[in-house]
């Protein structure tokens, strides 16, 4: 189609379009700008494009408002580019900067997400969000796609890692902490980026564990617990939405009115500005099938409300097309690049592209980041079991150390890192900055480390569907699992049999790990099992260290271990926190922010599962799981007494004070989660039997009692009934406080909300 341009618009006396004037505000710099562009450079500031490509014809073809995937070189081309264009309307540079500046050499990579929920801290992730921003920015990039806020219910699901965890109240305080520390104090701040809740919404909620499967969710079950954190985001200032891949009750969130205009853009008023995932706009035409072309497809996301164009490249022809057809009037798209316009003027990208800094070196991967990384790596660790045996005395020691996994430095960052695949212009990142399993026990004096690999893990081979998908993205490779290999088994026993200790690290890689890569089973692959099986049949006391991107599941001889710690992927310096924690040098501090199986089949096995079934076990098997949410041990013993509230009749706007007697009765210090749940005792509707609520994190010296206290609104105890609206009911409660979500462990008080409290 061909267009023309606007009629002139005002200029001010010094012949400065208004829109260029930074002393206006912000939404009338938009409304000048917006008033002066074509139907083409409106439908192009609402793409986002790969930088890999021909940024030539993103930019002066296509009218690109964004790219990704990119380089400090095609960064300044593309602003080069940019000057061409008539109206030199900025870029934004967005790229997946998950947990550290994922695919910038050099870059501090810290635990992932699901490793940084386990510290249960969200003083500390904000710091994290806040160090990355800092590299971030002085990269010339202005967006992360980032935090995720789906919550992690099939552990079979290929990007659990990415995740919280499996509870909507925690994911809520961690992802806002990770917002607060991206966007600071403000956009015009020159660190700040803009933060991206991810994805919108349901995501999760697959079937059989497979990605990006339909989501069979109701609306009353999204309203329950999917929807809580994005809520408080929304509301806390979370500038820009992802919208997920899945479809809900046939239809994708793309196109999910209910989802976008009725609930986030309507109950919540959310202003921000969404984003498609990959190629979402184009999946709709040759993934899902439900629309016949490309203006079809792009009519129907701009009706929707969608701003940013993530990857899909013949949006820009499907939009043009389907207004000559009039399926789209000229202005349908006024509002997202409003939006769009306004996160660049909020930014100052008109005054300053925030282009690559000449000083990033002295920013990125810098000293007080790398002690950040430490911080966060020691406290996102969990010992899981210990028979006593650690932590390991000092010298002399002898340390066999086996395993795939004991020096295996790529592996150990995790997904969204520099060898994880997304990214083909970085293999890795600097191994010098790394440091594995067996570089963190060596380092510890007196200590002699024998090292034996024991096992591989597995090959691969092509999919025999090809190699790419067809739009064009690679498949993943297909997983074969190693046999086990007896001369390795030889080798882990010798080295196991001249020791006095046996440290195993074991889990999965990244070929298992991430979008398409979900998993049938949950058990370790390849020759892992059998050198667990023969570790364990030496008799010398085995430590293993589960060094895996979600919740694994353990063969049976682990049961004889001396302990167990699961380490998630935990960053750059993960050996030395392992090696720390194994020493004795740091108390293990970490909880559970997701349960672990004990079999793929008892999926699902998060804790705040609906009540009402047939008993509580299988026949051949405990619904228990191996460890449950909000678990970890600490190197000494801690008790929990005298839990009492203040009131046990409240009305539902007033707030529940109780208070909880926690000691410590060992001789070693300890940093305690207090844990705080609530149970309604009868509803409406069926709910959950328990939801946490709070926490607390108390330190404790040796032989120190102190008196928690906790103050909790009422209508935290809301339920979501059968009409959709979340209210409290009246009726009796229960308050439970413990160290983990585990009833046994739990002391419990009862009180009541009354209709008609004062």
């Amino acid at each position: 189609m061909t267009s023309t341009l606007p009629s002139a618009s005002p200029v001010l006396a010094s012949g400065t379009p208004p829109y260029q004037d930074p002393a206006l505000t912000t939404a009338e710099r938009v409304a000048d700008l917006l008033a002066r562009m074509s139907v083409e450079e409106k439908v192009g500031q609402m793409l986002q494009l790969d930088a890999r490509d021909d940024l030539r014809d993103h930019v002066l073809r296509r009218h690109v408002g964004s790219i990704l995937h990119t380089s400090p070189e095609r960064i300044l081309e593309a602003n080069r580019l940019t000057a061409e264009t008539r109206l030199r309307i900025p870029l934004l540079v967005g790229e997946d900067c998950i947990h550290g500046h994922s695919f910038w050499p050099g870059a501090t990579i810290y635990p992932t997400q699901l490793g940084m929920a386990a510290s249960w801290d969200a003083e500390l992730i904000a710091r994290v969000a806040r160090a990355t921003a800092e590299e971030v920015a002085v990269t010339g990039v202005h967006w992360t796609f980032s935090p995720v806020l789906c919550i992690a219910r099939d552990l079979r699901w290929g990007r659990v890692s990415e995740t919280f965890g499996e509870d909507p109240f925690l994911i809520g305080e961690l992802a806002s902490a990770m917002v607060r520390g991206y966007q600071g104090n403000g956009l015009d701040d020159p660190t700040a980026i803009l933060a991206t809740a991810k994805h919108f919404a349901g995501y999760s909620e697959t079937q059989g564990g497979r990605d990006a499967s339909e989501a069979d969710i109701s609306r009353r079950k999204l309203r329950s617990w999917f929807l809580p954190p994005f809520e408080r985001v929304a509301r806390e200032g979370c500038r820009t939405f992802m919208l997920g891949y899945q479809s809900t009750d046939g239809v994708p969130i793309t196109i999910n009115d209910w989802l976008l205009s009725e609930v986030l853009r309507g109950e919540w008023g959310y202003t921000g500005t969404l984003i498609t995932d990959w190629d979402n706009v184009g999946r709709m035409v040759w993934e899902q099938k439900i629309q016949p072309d490309y203006a079809h497809a792009a009519a129907a996301a701009v009706k929707a409300g969608n701003d940013m164009v993530m990857t899909t490249p013949m949006f820009y022809e499907g939009a043009l097309e389907a207004v000559a057809q009039g399926m789209l009037a000229e202005d349908a798209f006024d509002a997202a690049v409003a939006r769009i316009l306004t996160l660049k003027f909020d930014l100052g990208l008109f005054e300053n592209p925030r282009l690559p800094s000449a000083d990033l070196d002295a920013v990125v991967g810098n000293a007080a980041h790398a002690e950040l990384n430490l911080e966060i790596a020691r406290r996102s660790i969990v010992l899981l079991e210990n028979d006593g045996t650690l932590p390991l005395p000092s010298a002399p020691l002898r340390v066999a150390l086996v395993g795939p996994l004991a020096d295996d430095a790529q592996t150990q960052l995790g997904d969204w890192a520099g060898g994880s695949g997304q990214a083909g212009w970085l293999d890795g990142q600097p191994r010098e900055m790394i440091t594995t399993v067996l570089d963190g026990l060596q380092a510890i004096d007196g200590w002699s480390v024998l090292h034996a690999r024991g096992a591989d893990i597995l090959t691969l081979e092509d999919d025999p569907h090809g190699k790419t998908f067809p739009d064009g993205q690679p498949r993943p490779a297909v997983v074969v699992p190693c046999d086990p290999d007896p001369v390795l088994i030889d080798e882990a026993v010798a080295a196991a049999e001249a020791s006095d200790v046996v440290v195993a690290v074991v889990g999965d890689r990244i070929e298992l790990v991430g979008e398409g890569r979900s998993t049938a089973t949950l058990e370790l692959i390849g020759g892992q099992i059998a050198l667990l099986d023969a570790m364990i049949a030496t008799g010398k006391p085995v430590v293993v260290v589960l060094l895996a991107s979600k919740p694994l599941v353990l063969p049976p001889s682990v049961a004889n271990a001396a302990a167990v710690i699961w380490a998630a992927n935990p960053g750059m310096l993960g050996g030395q926190a392992i090696a720390e924690i194994v020493a004795g040098r740091t108390e293990p501090s970490g909880r559970l922010p997701i349960s672990f199986a004990r079999h793929v089949g008892q999926q699902p096995t998060y804790y705040n599962q609906i009540r009402g079934q047939h008993g509580d076990r299988y026949a051949d098997l405990t619904q228990a799981p191996a460890w449950g949410f909000g678990e970890g041990l600490s190197y000494t013993s801690v008790e929990y007494a005298d839990l009492t509230l203040a009131h046990t009749e409240l009305g539902a706007h007033e707030h529940l004070v109780a208070e909880v007697t926690v000691s410590n009765t060992g001789a070693r210090p300890a940093r305690e989660t207090v844990q705080v749940y609530v149970r309604d005792t009868v509803t409406s509707v069926s709910w959950t039997d328990k939801e946490l609520k709070a926490y607390r994190q108390v330190d404790l010296q040796p032989g120190e009692t102190a008196r928690a206290r906790f103050e909790l609104p009422v209508q935290d105890f809301s339920i979501v009934d059968a009409a959709g609206t979340r209210r409290v009911e009246p009726g009796a409660f229960e308050l439970l406080v413990g160290p983990s979500s585990r009833d046994a462990v739990l002391l419990t008080a009862g009180f009541e909300v009354v209709a008609n409290a004062a």
